[in-house]
């Protein structure tokens, strides 16, 4: 009988030791490895399309497509270089790249908007395709939620639950237009699906870390589904007040 009970208590305490490493390993290397992976993600997807849509691509497309590609890339290496920082303690150097990351943030916002218009410009008059004018309503909405988050991590930098769970999210928000690479997903209309998978993650790691969804999750994600919705469907089904904003819009 005291042996059964040894070995039943050495089996808690084995799971009780894996379920702290794991914990462990969480709290300390979750964002960084949700940086790295989510950088392997736009390589994977943009790998897809980005040689004969930019590099080779005929027509050439406009420089803006370049710097738009070039900036939401920085962000990118920027993500995990900042949570790389804040892993090996060098928080004074993280603050004070946070304000190149607040002026790269500003520009992405106003050239993923400007691109957008521009590039569907150009697939109208260009490439001559028709109906390309109501996906405008999917980079709008991912400039919305992603400013909208980078805003509130500049308001809440001094506090870091906050900050590091919105720059997570707004960096979240970005990965539909990998996502989008991928037929299946951007066919059947749940390229944002996937993204909030990612966010799921990280509610899904403060549960195991913290024993709680953190609040910024619970106050961010509810709305954002809420816009990426009405964007698939101005999008998808086009309706006579979307068209005339996007007529306004183009011009």
């Amino acid at each position: 009988m005291a042996v059964r009970d040894a070995g039943f208590a050495a089996s808690i305490e084995k799971e009780v030791s894996t379920t702290n490493r794991l914990k462990a390993f969480l709290s300390r290397y979750f964002y960084l490895c949700m940086a790295l992976a989510m950088s392997g993600l736009v390589v994977w997807g943009f790998s897809r399309t980005v040689d004969a849509h930019l590099f080779h691509a005929k027509p050439q497309r406009p420089l803006l497509l370049w710097m738009h590609g070039t900036a939401f890339a920085t962000w990118m290496v920027f993500f995990i270089f900042q949570s790389a920082l804040v892993r090996v303690r060098k928080v004074s150097v993280h603050r004070f790249l946070g304000w190149f990351g607040a002026a790269l943030a500003t520009a992405m916002v106003g050239l993923g908007t400007t691109t957008s218009v521009v590039m569907t410009r150009f697939d109208m008059s260009v490439l001559r395709q028709t109906d390309v004018d109501s996906f405008l309503s999917i980079p709008f909405a991912d400039m919305i939620i992603f400013g909208s988050c980078i805003a509130l991590a500049i308001y809440w930098r001094a506090r870091p639950d906050y900050h590091r769970r919105l720059i997570f999210i707004a960096s979240c928000e970005l990965m539909d237009a990998a996502i989008g690479r991928f037929d299946f997903w951007f066919n059947h209309n749940i390229f944002y699906a996937g993204l909030d998978l990612l966010i799921v993650l990280g509610m899904t790691r403060d549960w195991i870390v913290e024993g709680r969804v953190h609040k910024v999750y619970l106050y961010a994600l509810p709305p954002m589904i809420v816009l990426q919705s009405l964007a698939v469907y101005t999008w998808r089904v086009n309706p006579a007040w979307w068209q005339g904003i996007t007529r306004a819009i183009l011009g």
